[in-house]
């Protein structure tokens, strides 16, 4: 049996799965209106606004006292395409099988929306007295840039969205490292550095191969990118990680662990992590620069070779990073004739954990999971949430859930066969809670 929230946002969250806001083209707008019709009901005043035909994004504002500044919830609606034919449960039904619920964006993001808008509706109903103003914003667009969704919202109606703290993805999620249980907190993100390289050759017919083949230069530039190992660099953020996680373990783990902010050892003790690959693989994102090959060009016939051939490259900064830098580290390993374009780019950004609401997250973390440890966490990817801590906000990322058997929530987002059990619903609603009704009561 599950609690009263729970079951909301269980239920919620089916109902959010089943509408199929994939991206591209989004279609967000079915979804925003599903909520703010619950919000009303409740007796609230959500506002529905589409940035373009289509692309829904709602935000609600419960009123307190004022006299602290406002806890944004945030989330987004839509979520990365998903082929039926690889899935075990189609992912569009909100199955529950297993006792998970299947379906894409079961942990990116709707499971959040679904805690977030069941911890709001719960505190209205209990006509809780807040010191702060609590704001729901679930949008449109992050996983395209999020310039259709938040980046617009704070764009063309900052007032929607104005607050001190964010409540946002990107952490919360538990790993169990020697026996104790770890918890992240996002507190900062990698920048992004899409890139376009392309080689040029001379074109002609395929039966008469050459050496200035514009395919072959590309595809030796990009498998020697692929195994590139680019320089470290430490941020404050990743070192708070591996000292907090190297102060749960024992020795010598709790001795070797620091020795991964070096970079003569690193691949040694990388290596000897493997056994806990999130970590390992988090580790390695978050200590350089990183580069991902994701689409190729080429031709138009079978026996043509092409003028030209590309390749797309998902870049990713450090904080303190920039495009150029990153093209200087993998300019040895493309050569000098590749070409790069930017495509797309965001500001990496790191900010300081300590706060009190930092703070209360490792507490109620702690009354759930007893002997747990909380420690920052820099997201190698890019969220919403930059938006945001551009303009000061002290955004966290802070989704709560527990590791399960055979389930890594790290390789769950974006996957076939998405999904998040029963038990994490209930985990993950009723730590948000506690979190948010003590932070915001008077």
């Amino acid at each position: 049996m599950t609690s009263p929230i729970a079951d909301l946002a269980i239920q919620f969250l089916r109902d959010l799965i089943r509408f199929d806001t994939s991206n591209p083209p989004g279609n967000e707008l079915p979804a925003a209106q599903y909520i703010a019709e619950v919000l009303r009901q409740e007796g609230l005043e959500p506002v529905v606004l589409e940035s373009s035909p289509g692309r829904g994004n709602v935000v609600a504002r419960l009123r307190g006292s004022g006299s602290d500044g406002a806890l944004l919830l945030m989330s987004h609606l839509d979520v990365v395409p998903a082929d039926p034919k690889e899935w075990e449960h189609p992912p569009f039904a909100a199955e529950v099988a297993d006792g998970y619920i299947w379906g894409r964006g079961a942990v990116d993001t709707k499971q959040l929306t679904a805690m977030q808008l069941a911890v709001l509706v719960h505190l209205k109903r209990e006509q809780v007295a807040l010191r702060r103003d609590i704001v729901l914003a679930a949008t449109a667009d992050e996983e395209m840039g999020g310039t259709q969704g938040m980046g617009w919202l704070v764009q063309n109606h900052p007032e929607l969205v104005e607050c001190q703290y964010a409540i946002n993805e990107g952490g919360g999620f538990g790993v169990q490292v020697g026996g104790r249980s770890f918890y992240v907190c996002q507190t900062g993100e990698k920048g992004v550095c899409w890139m376009k390289l392309t080689a040029r050759g001379t074109p002609g017919h395929g039966s008469l191969p050459r050496a200035n083949n514009a395919v072959a230069k590309l595809c030796a530039a990009v498998a020697r990118l692929a195994r590139a190992r680019l320089p470290m660099h430490r941020t404050k953020t990743v070192e708070r990680l591996v000292h907090h996680l190297a102060a749960t373990q024992k020795f010598p783990a709790s001795f070797l662990l620091p020795l991964v902010l070096n970079p003569l050892f690193e691949g040694v003790i990388l290596q000897r992590a493997e056994k806990q690959s999130e970590i390992a693989a988090v580790l390695r994102a978050t200590l350089h620069n990183t580069v991902s090959p994701t689409m190729l060009q080429a031709g138009q016939k079978a026996n043509v070779i092409p003028s030209e051939a590309s390749a797309t490259v998902d870049g990713r900064l450090i904080p303190g990073q920039k495009p150029e830098d990153l093209l200087r580290e993998i300019r040895p390993y493309i050569g000098a004739e590749i070409e790069v374009e930017i495509l797309g780019r965001s500001q990496p950004y790191e900010s300081d954990p300590a706060s009190p609401l930092f703070d209360l997250f490792q507490q109620v973390l702690n009354e759930h999971d007893p002997g747990c440890t909380l420690a920052p966490f820099l997201v190698p990817g890019a969220t919403d949430g930059r938006f945001l801590a551009e303009k000061g906000v002290k955004v966290y990322g802070f989704s709560p859930t527990k590791q399960e058997p055979g389930w890594a929530v790290l390789e769950m987002a974006h996957a076939r066969n998405e999904r998040i059990s029963l038990a994490n619903m209930e985990f993950g609603t009723k730590v948000l809670y506690d979190v948010v009704r003590r932070f915001c009561a008077q």
